[in-house]
């Protein structure tokens, strides 16, 4: 499948990163956002970005934005992709939603980082059809895509969307639809130890990220990945791994809790564990 027509539904951080890569493979999008100034918001980023990247030899933000145009619900398309908030029941209900309005034909695509995809396929009359596609923040930069297949997720299907990721660019890793599938169930409790680490006094949030980044030879600390992530996110994972595997070890620390109840999301609200 060639998937000449893309709708991306959600613009912020991720959407807008995935609707840009798409929209530079040469493919026209369609971009929908339920929230006011969303989709402008999105648009205003991508060409920031853009900009960035045709100063090192990358493609004209304005051809690649031409290709991009605002959708004020969901409309047929090839294939959806959705990157709205980490609640189920949000995502279920566009995927039930996107059933009725795609056509048969049409993959329905979630860049969900936890939520089984089971679940959404069942939200569908097509379940064959649905399939994980986690992109990784900065999408325009990172090449990793991590593709999770369903209970029932086709061979056709997962085959289309490896070949789609290589088409863009990036590197495909297939992942069991489990909990969290592979970066998540790693990536959240190295996080969580940094925040208690931080909560019991062993070191000030500069000096964890440092040890981390020159010790283990991450470009970024964990803390300052969780700001970039949000700590709301980071919690709503949590909560996934933490209820669908049953095991203690993945509860959130209070103090990501405690963060989200202030309003300390990370960079999107200007303050998480730094200041922005």
């Amino acid at each position: 499948m060639d998937f000449e027509h893309v709708l991306v539904v959600g613009a912020g951080q991720m959407g807008a990163g995935i609707a840009q890569v798409v929209a530079a493979s040469g493919r026209r999008v369609s971009l929908h956002d339920a929230a006011p100034g969303a989709v402008e918001r999105g648009v205003a980023t991508m060409r920031k970005s853009l900009t960035r990247l045709a100063e090192k030899g990358g493609p004209d933000p304005d051809e690649t934005l031409a290709r991009v145009a605002p959708a004020d619900g969901l409309v047929p398309a090839d294939l959806m992709i959705e990157a709205v908030v980490e609640d189920a029941a949000v995502k279920e209900a566009i995927f039930h939603d996107a059933d009725s309005v795609l056509p048969e034909t049409a993959i329905l695509a979630s860049n969900t980082s936890s939520i089984p995809i089971t679940s959404l396929a069942a939200a569908t009359s097509r379940p064959d059809r649905v399939i994980g596609m986690h992109f990784f923040n900065p999408v325009p930069v990172l090449q990793l895509v991590e593709v999770i297949r369903g209970l029932e997720t086709s061979d056709e299907t997962a085959a289309a969307i490896v070949a789609l990721a290589h088409d863009l660019g990036k590197t495909p890793a297939e992942a069991r639809d489990l909990p969290g599938f592979v970066s998540n169930r790693i990536l959240m409790p190295f996080i969580n130890e940094a925040a208690y680490a931080l909560l019991e006094g062993v070191a000030e949030p500069e000096a964890i990220d440092t040890i981390a980044k020159l010790g283990f030879a991450h470009p970024m600390g964990p803390l300052a990945l969780a700001d970039l992530i949000g700590l709301d996110t980071c919690v709503a994972i949590m909560e996934v791994l933490h209820h669908g595997l049953g095991d203690p070890k993945y509860a959130p620390c209070p103090l990501l809790r405690q963060y989200v109840q202030a309003g300390r999301l990370g960079r999107k609200s200007g303050r998480g564990f730094y200041e922005y």
